[in-house]
Parts: C-alpha cells; structure tokens; sequence
C-alpha cells in the first residue's frame, strides 16, 4: 500500500552483478551525513519532481541530483524518474564546478541498463 505522505518510493539501482553503487557510496560517509541524506531522500519522496532547489534540481534531460550538504561537504546523488519510482543511481563528492560530465553519462547508462530491465 502506497504511502500518502511518501507518493513516490526511492529504490537504488542495482548492477546485473547486484552492486548498489549508492550503497557503496553512503557506506562511506560518516553516519550523520548518512542520516541527513536519508531524511533529503523522504522529501523527494514527499515531493517527488516538485521538490525545489536547494535540494533537487535538473541535471540534463532526465538525470537530476538531489543535492545534500554537510558543512563544506558537497553531495550530489544521481536519479531519474519512472513513474512513480525514483531510482538513485550513483552518489558523488562534488568538489568545484557543475557535475562532471562523466557522472551523467554514468548516470545515463544506468537508467538505460534499468529501463531494459525493469521498465
């Protein structure tokens, strides 16, 4: 049953090998960033596409970031929209500048990878 406070649910992409690259990455961060992370994920949850810079924004075509800072710690998390589903894709430290080029393209094959399989 859906969540009406939650319209859309947040699933992290899987390789065909079964490797969450967002699980990876978040096992990295200190929990306190991992717990400021999640509650940034249950509001684009909530929100879904209408959630609003400062915490979301458009990347390039359908790739978006969800964009959580901690201190002077820049977090950039990766996704598409499938319907109702938001699938993270990969998470990033971002240092200076937009998101290299190189994340989105990443970013593309997987949601290309996910919608042959899943969609």
């Amino acid at each position: 049953m859906t969540d009406p406070e939650r319209p859309y649910k947040a699933e992290f992409y899987t390789t065909r090998r079964g490797e969450s690259l967002v699980d990876e990455f978040l096992d990295e961060l200190p929990e306190s960033h991992q717990g400021k992370t999640h509650q940034w994920m249950k509001l684009l949850e909530e929100h879904g596409p209408n959630l609003p810079r400062p915490y979301a924004d458009v990347l390039e075509g359908p790739i978006r970031e969800l964009r959580v800072q901690y201190g002077n710690r820049k977090y950039r998390f990766l996704y598409f929209f499938h319907g109702k589903a938001i699938i993270f894709t990969h998470g990033i430290l971002k240092k200076t500048g937009p998101v290299p080029p190189g994340e989105i393209e990443q970013a593309k094959r997987c949601m290309a990878d996910w919608l042959q399989r899943y969609g």
